[in-house]
């Protein structure tokens, strides 16, 4: 649990724009990546876990919100958080 705890505070304060910063679109987009990637992981060895695979849709379509709306309002930021995270080739 409390690995868990430190790599999300290490996402907050890497990708916050100020101390204790939690809730602004680079850092939402952060954790949700995060979240995705361990549920892919649960995903690959639990293929029939339909609750899983539902709420993975869910924080693709979410983080991909956070996305449009980072890359509508602060194009610069949306480009770091991209390059950051690895998401697009």
């Amino acid at each position: 649990m409390s690995g868990t705890i430190s790599a999300k505070k290490k996402l907050i304060d890497e990708f916050g724009i100020h101390p204790g910063d939690t809730g602004s679109s680079e850092v939402q987009v952060a954790l949700l990546t995060e979240q995705i990637r361990s549920l892919t992981e649960h995903m690959k060895t639990h293929r029939k876990d339909y609750a899983s695979q539902r709420s993975l849709q869910l924080m693709v379509s979410r983080r991909q919100r956070h996305l449009n709306y980072l890359q509508r309002t602060n194009p610069e930021s949306y480009r770091k958080v991209i390059k950051k995270l690895g998401l697009r080739k």
